[in-house]
């Protein structure tokens, strides 16, 4: 059923623009928006695969290109891309049958390179796919192609060597020596056929290695489901160590088709930076990293830990940083060296998916070596995480931090065998595949609390400890700090701290006391303290807050912004990290350090690249970057930052605006002009002339009389139907001509005039016979 097109293309232009800035998650609403207008768009089906394909959520791209498939079903590209999702989720075999359909809709539409690509891809994926390998034969054979039709024929014949046909494998061989009687490659194949020797096997095409390696990994985690008699789950650690297998698979994806896209023009904000600030660090060759990182997956699918561990580390010495590496080292590491794992865990751990995980085997090394408080402080914070994972978000934070008072009392308990009770208590509680059901079940048996109340700590359960009086005295702490009777707090929260001297959130609200007495600088420095402790147990969104808090105290403070930067950073919020280098830069600015503000702006257009914004980030930094360098008069500095905003948004007016009076002031006019020519064009492509009009208007009120302009915007001013205001400009470009002695531009300049008989045309007339007149006196 046909909706609003109107809306449907609206939805449709805003999802392009979103899929522009890499906002997948707003281009996929658009994208689904479209879709309820005009359920049976290829178009709108298409564009919405490829955001869920963007975001991860492969099952409901792949369902979009299977629509769009069935709806279009010659196009070969839905085939295509559900060729590439089958891969990401590890089902060769399906990504081949499609992949097949692609290539022989290439063929109907008389594309053979296209379907010879497909083709060729089957085969990276199942190098003894015979009927492929017959197919691309005798295409390669019609096409003049003899030797790779010869390289076909004899892998053909390795094929039916291998089943055991040697009838069909020298007939195979034969006819390549008819077809190409000089190939030497023939003629041996030939002779180890003929002498019973086994021809080598089919090779693999080159290409992403990928595939491969996802379905292995894929594999391996339903072998080990099959396993499972009463659940198909993992325990935290195994689920921990598939998703690190799966994430460092899929960055075998992403190499491959970051060399893919490389020898094209790069009009991306990586090549931007590149051309700001000289070649950027990309943190180590690619290829080298995504060689080991599929030797250490092939090397754990083979049981060999060793050579795995060796792998992982090349790749990080390479310049891999990824939570899943430091997590995969740590889990192999764990029964081998468990201060290097310990290390690698503290790395993962600072990352949301891997904390439950990375703390529970930080746990069992610690417990194994008789280091039980930090086992026990370790063991309860894989508690807290899991037992957070399972309550609403709305309560997620405070139940966080009633753990804390908790993770504080084993670290000063002196009962080793109740703190190794505990640690085995958790221990048997998350290490097996049905833990969620487990919590949920225990959750249940907690006291009932009032609705509005935080939902108490399943912790309680395994132990007690002294964490509620804890958590009473700082309920009693901030009701005398609202009453404000904040010496009587104070008081209280020092006793509090003699029961649980590590616990945080006491410390934060010793700050807070401190800052309602005004003693601002000590405060600044309470919090700087807890957010660095915080950031040291991989706390990284507590920390940030803090570091927040010390910056509304003193926006100023800018080595506490570099650190703020630093940590969001390693954490990947990237966009949290932007606004701040841009405050850090701005402060600069402000204190007239412009080489420290230019130098912040570059070094914030380096981590743009991984923002799903990045084209909005790029130019919103470029321009500041440009700002510094007109203030500086480098010109010519300015005029390439301005050039590549342009290759960013070539549509933006204000930008043109700046490339042409930069061009001009530089006495380069043609190249000025060459700006004006190439945005009226894009505008008029585009059906956008009133905006060509308006630029020229403001181009001209601020560069003053030019003829050029004046004769441009006359021109589209007449194609507008605005023939007076178009008149009006060829009049003032005529009387600029006159003035420079160019008389006969001049008078043609009046004959269209006359053409386009305006109400004063005849006034034109007289000056065109007087012109006339005059130049032939001369």
């Amino acid at each position: 059923m046909a909706g609003n097109q109107a809306v449907f293309q609206q939805a449709m232009n805003q999802g392009h623009s979103a899929a522009w800035d890499q906002d997948w998650v707003k281009a996929a609403q658009y994208y689904a928006q479209a879709l309820d207008e005009m359920p049976d768009s290829p178009l709108a089906l298409s564009s919405l695969g490829l955001a869920y394909f963007e975001l991860g959520e492969y099952e409901r791209a792949l369902e979009c290109y299977q629509r769009a498939s069935k709806i279009a079903p010659t196009d070969p590209v839905p085939y295509e891309k559900l060729t590439r999702i089958y891969e990401r989720m590890g089902k060769l075999k399906e990504a081949s049958e499609v992949c097949l359909q692609a290539a022989e809709l290439h063929l109907r539409a008389r594309d053979v390179d296209k379907a010879i690509e497909d083709w060729v891809h089957v085969l990276s994926l199942f190098p003894e796919h015979l009927p492929t390998r017959q197919r691309l034969a005798a295409v390669y054979e019609r096409m003049g192609r003899k030797m790779e039709a010869i390289n076909e024929y004899v892998a053909i014949a390795s094929l039916f060597q291998r089943t055991g046909d040697m009838t069909r494998a020298l007939k195979s061989v034969e006819y390549a020596l008819r077809l190409m009687p000089e190939s030497q490659e023939a003629r041996f194949a030939l002779h180890m056929l003929r002498t019973n020797q086994l021809l080598p096997p089919p090779s693999r095409p080159k290409g992403s290695t990928g595939p491969i390696r996802m379905a292995s990994v894929r594999g391996e985690e339903k072998g080990k489901s099959a396993q499972k008699t009463e659940s198909t789950g993992l325990n935290p650690l195994e689920e921990g160590r598939q998703k690190a297998l799966e994430q460092l698979a899929s960055l075998l994806f992403d190499q491959v088709e970051e060399s893919q896209r490389e020898p094209a023009p790069r009009s991306g904000l990586a090549a931007l930076a590149r051309g700001v600030t000289g070649p950027l660090s990309m943190a180590g060759d690619r290829t080298r990293m995504a060689l080991h990182i599929g030797q250490a997956i092939d090397s754990q699918m083979q049981g060999d830990v060793s050579n795995a561990i060796a792998e992982l580390e090349r790749a990080a010495d390479a310049g891999l940083r990824h939570a899943a590496l430091y997590y995969d080292l740590g889990y192999l590491l764990a029964e081998r060296d468990g201060d290097k794992a310990l290390r690698y865990l503290q790395e993962a751990a600072k990352h949301p998916e891997y904390l439950l995980p990375s703390s529970l085997l930080r746990g069992k090394i610690l417990l194994d070596k008789g280091m039980y408080p930090e086992a026990a402080g370790a063991y309860l914070q894989a508690l807290a995480q899991a037992d957070v994972a399972l309550v609403p978000e709305a309560h997620q934070e405070a139940l966080r931090q009633s753990y804390e008072p908790l993770v504080d009392a084993v670290a000063s308990e002196e009962d080793l065998k109740s703190l190794e009770n505990l640690c085995i208590q958790v221990r048997d509680q998350l290490m097996r595949s049905d833990w969620r059901d487990l919590l949920a079940k225990a959750r249940q048996n907690l006291p009932q609390v009032a609705p509005d109340a935080p939902p108490s700590p399943v912790a309680e359960i395994l132990l007690e400890t002294r964490g509620s009086q804890v958590v009473e005295a700082i309920a009693r702490v901030r009701e005398l700090s609202q009453m404000g009777l904040t010496r009587t707090a104070q008081e209280e929260a020092f006793y509090a701290l003699q029961l649980a001297p590590h616990y945080l959130p006491l410390h934060e609200q010793v700050g807070e006391l401190l800052l309602r007495e005004g003693r601002t600088e000590d405060a600044s420095r309470k919090f700087q303290v807890v957010a660095e402790l915080y950031a040291v147990r991989g706390e990284v969104a507590r920390a940030a807050r803090l570091y927040r808090r010390v910056l509304q105290m003193n926006p100023m403070d800018l080595e506490v912004r570099e650190q703020l930067i630093e940590l969001l950073v390693t954490q990947e919020r990237i966009d949290e990290a932007l606004e701040e280098y841009m405050e850090l830069a701005d402060a600069y600015y402000r204190l007239a350090e412009l080489d420290k503000a230019r130098q912040t702006y570059l070094n914030a257009l380096k981590i743009a690249q991984q923002s799903r914004q990045n084209r909005t980030w790029g130019v919103e930094i470029l321009l500041k970057v440009a700002d510094i360098d007109m203030q500086r008069l480098n010109f010519r500095q300015a005029l390439r930052i301005y050039e590549q905003i342009r290759t960013i948004q070539p549509d933006n007016p204000q930008t043109r605006l700046q490339l042409v009076q930069l061009n001009l002031r530089m006495g380069q006019s043609a190249a000025a002009l060459g700006e004006v020519d190439s945005f009226i064009n894009l505008m008029e492509s585009t059906g956008r002339r009133a905006q060509a009009v308006q630029f020229l208007q403001d181009l001209l009120a601020e560069v003053g009389p030019n003829v050029d302009l004046s004769r441009r915007l006359a021109d589209l001013l007449v194609r507008e139907g605005r023939i007076e205001e178009g008149v009006a400009q060829m009049d003032a470009a005529a009387n600029l001509y006159l003035d420079e002695g160019k008389v006969m531009e001049a008078i043609n300049l009046l004959e269209t005039i006359v053409s386009l008989n305006p109400p004063n045309v005849q006034e034109y007339r007289e000056a065109l016979n007087a012109l006339r007149r005059d130049s032939l006196r001369r």
